[in-house]
């Protein structure tokens, strides 16, 4: 018998009139607008539903002043952290926080002093390093090694040699944007180990931890060892795994008392405040009655991924797709292509009419790659494999 389908994720709901940065900044970012585009990290899919009537029922009330976070937002992440990735946070432990890179902000201010050193693993997500190099920090590149497979893995030896007595912070992205590995335990024991011998305090950005394909499994850092609880902050929110990033809302998960109180102080100085009242309510929504949507959304994405996986299984001299395990970006592997650069990237927005991350952008180790957000609405996917074909055969010379 065939599943029921509770939610859509075949049609897209038009964008260009929203405001939507995806949309509005094509000009800017790509010399047109006759671009679809597939780069910034949010959903072309409808947030949940169930988010959307708990905003409704908030603006029924006619007062839109300041408010607290209730506790009881809080306590749907702690029960979903428990039952999806097996950890329990404590309530007293959590901050409210406008977003994962703001929290990382903190933390760089908080556990460094300028000339620090924070140790990030490339390529990686922008702000990453800006974030580091902004605070006047030493930046201490980790980078991920690629097997033959295409898969990524750290580099310890790498690591062990780049610390100082002056690294003080580890940035771990895990699950790791734009590559899309999800850490082994024991790969996260291996920085954990290093860690400690060092005194490296670890933030651990797991914005993606609820966009993981079976038979992964997501382990937060914290929840390695009583001592890896001690020495990490966990960012975390609804942003991506619910499309909410506009509404502007995490959390940190601090148990140390002494990294907290340091992260309260830059965090109080910044006046970071409560944030926006009617993420409160959408956030605890998501939390409570988001565990069907979310298992229909992860069945979708891995089909609009396996419909890029036969694309480029066609075309194996031109594009190889680099092994995902989670989030829902795929890294592309374009350098048997023989482009600069520049000219990956007007390939696909000239030829492909895609506008696409540059994989330069995450680092010099992301030269000759690109990265494709393929959360989008079956529709949408099947113009972006079309266009991305057509550009391919073209490429090939069979028009």
């Amino acid at each position: 018998m065939e599943k029921e389908v509770s939610y859509n994720f075949t049609h897209a709901v038009p964008r260009q009139e929203s405001n939507a940065e995806k949309y509005t900044l094509r000009k800017k970012l790509f010399g047109t607008e006759d671009v679809l585009p597939a780069w910034v990290a949010d959903m072309d899919i409808q947030t949940p539903p169930f988010v959307i009537e708990a905003i409704q029922k908030r603006l029924l009330h006619p007062i839109m002043g300041y408010e607290d976070v209730p506790s009881s937002a809080y306590e749907a992440q702690i029960a979903w952290v428990k039952k999806r990735h097996g950890v329990e946070f404590e309530l007293d432990a959590m901050l409210h926080s406008h977003s994962v890179v703001a929290s990382m902000s903190v933390a760089i201010e908080a556990f460094t002093n300028e000339g620090d050193g924070v140790i990030v693993q490339t390529p990686v997500y922008s702000p990453f390093f800006h974030s580091v190099l902004e605070h006047k920090r030493e930046l201490v590149k980790n980078s991920l090694v690629q097997d033959e497979d295409g898969m990524y893995h750290f580099d310890i030896k790498d690591l062990k040699a780049k610390i100082t007595p002056r690294t003080k912070l580890l940035l771990l992205c895990s699950p790791h944007n734009p590559v899309g590995r999800v850490w082994k335990r024991e790969e996260l024991e291996q920085i954990l180990e290093v860690c400690l011998e060092h005194n490296i305090v670890v933030f651990a950005d797991e914005i993606h931890s609820d966009l993981v394909y079976a038979p992964n499994k997501h382990t937060p850092f914290c929840s390695l060892s009583a001592q890896a609880k001690e020495i990490s902050i966990t960012a975390m929110g609804v942003g991506k795994t619910f499309n909410m990033a506009g509404l502007a809302m995490s959390s940190a998960y601090i148990p140390n008392k002494e990294l907290r109180d340091r992260f309260l102080a830059v965090y109080k100085k910044n006046h970071f405040a409560q944030g926006n009242i009617l993420s409160h309510v959408a956030f605890e929504a998501a939390y409570r009655e988001g565990e069907a949507w979310l298992e229909e959304l992860l069945e979708h994405l891995q089909s609009n991924y396996k419909e890029l996986e036969k694309l480029c299984a066609c075309y194996p001299e031109q594009i190889k797709l680099t092994p995902i395990e989670g989030t829902y970006l795929a890294w592309l592997d374009c350098r048997t292509m023989g482009l600069k650069d520049k000219e990956l990237r007007e390939f696909f927005v000239q030829e492909a009419k895609l506008g696409l991350n540059a994989g330069i952008s995450f680092g010099r180790e992301g030269s000759g790659f690109m990265r494709l957000n393929f959360a989008v609405p079956s529709d949408i996917m099947s113009r972006i494999i079309l266009q991305l074909q057509n550009a391919l055969q073209m490429r090939a010379g069979n028009p």
